[in-house]
């Protein structure tokens, strides 16, 4: 791994700080804030952005539970593990937390990142993993993807036995294919157009795919469950149109889990559908902070296998590459080494 070019610890207020040196970092989809990429008029990578898996190098003063040399995962912010939010289990909402790349803070596609309350928002992983490649790029799953398509099935109830959709075939969405077949989902179906990522959906357990779109989708929903729709619906795009797809395949009694962050006109929600037929509305920025710890023994046992939904591989001078890419949608997830 490259070395960090002489990244300072600091210690103050108790804010424990300690560079981490970045082993493998994700690239998110344009649609999760601010593009962190270059293009010919924008200058050099202003390394912003989450997503990183790495090794400790240097620890502050008030870090106990970590030490240098430790392989660390980071969820996409950072939090303190001590305010009333984090005592709920929902990290993104830490009075102390914020966004890797936020102004004062490292981004985490360089070659060090400084790590905010490191005891309360760092994983410590097996050594043992650093020397598996594929297992390395499932852990790095963890600080996002993963966790997020975990947040979106429990926010749609989803339970053994029941009929599930899933509205998206990116990375989020496959996750929550995952998710869903790890909760004991006895039917999954998948909406998506791209026969590559459908494939990956139906190796992560998806019995049925739905390629059309719109109203289509929801008359090939209905049909695969007798004109009832599923039980549990994972929203995973964001936008109106995906949405008002999610509420008319969502079965009469059941739930939308909304994880698409949104973007568009307009939220797609139809209230009236929702009140007449009972449906919830349940999601959000997902605390994958809080997953971790539940997920990370199925990854490194097996039983969770994300790794396939990175796709597409560069190096930290490729990162610009990589957003083209995922802007093109030539790309599903795009993995960045050193």
């Amino acid at each position: 791994m490259a070395a960090a070019a002489g990244p300072t610890v600091l210690d103050h207020v108790h804010l424990c700080r300690g560079p981490v040196r970045a082993g493998r970092r994700g690239v998110a989809g344009r649609r999760h804030g601010p593009a962190a990429r270059t293009t010919p008029d924008a200058g050099a990578p202003d390394g912003r952005r989450h997503e990183f898996l790495g090794v400790i190098a240097e620890t502050g003063a008030e870090v106990s539970g970590l030490a240098v040399g430790d392989l660390v995962v980071a969820p996409f912010m950072w939090s303190d593990g001590r305010c009333e939010y984090c005592a709920d289990g929902l990290t993104t909402s830490c009075v102390d937390g914020g966004f890797w790349g936020e102004p004062g803070s490292d981004g985490g596609q360089g070659e060090a990142v400084r790590v905010p309350y490191a005891d309360a928002t760092l994983v410590k992983l097996p050594a043992e993993a650093a020397g598996d490649d594929r297992l390395l790029t499932g852990l790095l799953a963890l600080s996002d993807v993963l966790g997020t398509g975990h947040h979106a099935a429990l926010g749609a109830g989803v339970r053994p036995g029941s009929t599930v959709a899933v509205v998206g075939d990116g990375a989020v969405g496959l996750c929550g294919v995952l998710a869903a077949k790890r909760l004991g989902a006895e039917r999954i179906i998948a909406l998506g157009r791209h026969r590559a990522r459908t494939d990956i959906a139906r190796t992560f357990g998806a019995t049925d795919v739905v390629a059309e779109r719109g109203e289509a989708a929801v008359a090939a929903v209905r049909e695969l469950t007798r004109g009832q729709g599923a039980h549990a619906v994972i929203e995973a795009v964001g936008t109106e149109q995906s949405m008002r797809t999610a509420v008319g395949i969502t079965r009469a009694g059941g739930a939308i889990g909304w994880v698409g962050v949104p973007h568009g006109s307009g939220s797609g929600l139809d209230m009236r559908a929702l009140f007449d037929r009972d449906i919830a509305v349940r999601g959000g920025v997902a605390p994958v902070r809080s997953y971790i710890p539940e997920l990370l023994p199925d990854v490194l046992d097996g039983t969770l296998d994300p790794a396939p939904v990175f796709d597409l591989t560069v190096d930290l001078a490729g990162v610009p590459d990589g957003y083209r890419a995922m802007d093109d949608r030539t790309a599903l997830k795009v993995l960045v080494k050193p």
